[in-house]
């Protein structure tokens, strides 16, 4: 089987980006949806979210698909945010945050002041990817990056947490680091590296 073309099912550009850039040496076309589909993340962990997307863009469009669930999990409230990341300040546990102005400042202003006071500040990055390839067939691959969370915000680079993530053995914030950097040793970088070697046997 030759894979000449996947879909992406994510509407976050960001993350398209990053996914795109690390399987471009591949030479498969790497394309987004024409519309967003409402996908019920109902799975409690990212492995099922993502093969929930990956399956439910495969349906709708017909081509091999690749989702990605991913989150942080941090040791001291485990095992949130994790499914819930993206949405971490709308649930109701520890009380909402409006989010303002966006739902990442939202989502770390909450987990701040969660962790004020905590002294073990130690997290975890999971990415879960899926290439669904129809029929209940596919691949899977996942990674992880240790860190901590540091006190408040620095950078501008990243997304989501990544402001508040130091990860082991660096002193910059995911979102400090240029993103090549930042591909070597991020949670999806690790992943996508995975799904990467395994997608060469298709060429």
């Amino acid at each position: 089987m030759k894979l000449q073309k996947v879909l992406i099912a994510s509407s976050n550009p960001k993350k398209v980006k990053e996914i795109k850039e690390i399987l471009r040496p591949l030479g498969i076309e790497v394309i987004v949806p024409p519309k967003k589909l409402e996908v019920e993340e109902k799975g409690t962990t990212f492995l099922e979210n993502a093969y929930l997307k990956a399956k439910a863009y495969y349906e709708e469009f017909k081509i091999p698909t690749v989702a990605d669930d991913s989150g942080l999990i941090v040791e001291a409230i485990a095992p949130y945010p994790g499914v819930y990341s993206a949405r971490f300040h709308s649930i109701p546990e520890w009380g909402k945050e409006e989010p303002i102005p966006n739902e990442d400042e939202a989502n770390i202003r909450k987990l701040l002041r969660v962790l004020k006071n905590k002294t073990n500040r130690r997290a975890k990055f999971v990415s879960n990817i899926v290439l669904y390839l129809g029929d209940g067939k596919g691949i899977f691959t996942e990674g992880e990056v240790y860190g901590n969370i540091i006190e408040s915000p620095k950078g501008d680079k990243g997304f989501g947490y990544d402001p508040i993530f130091v990860p082991e053995g660096y002193n910059q914030t995911f979102a400090q680091m240029e993103p090549e950097e930042k591909h070597k040793i991020s949670h999806r970088g690790k992943a996508l590296r995975k799904l990467y070697e395994l997608l060469k046997e298709f060429k």
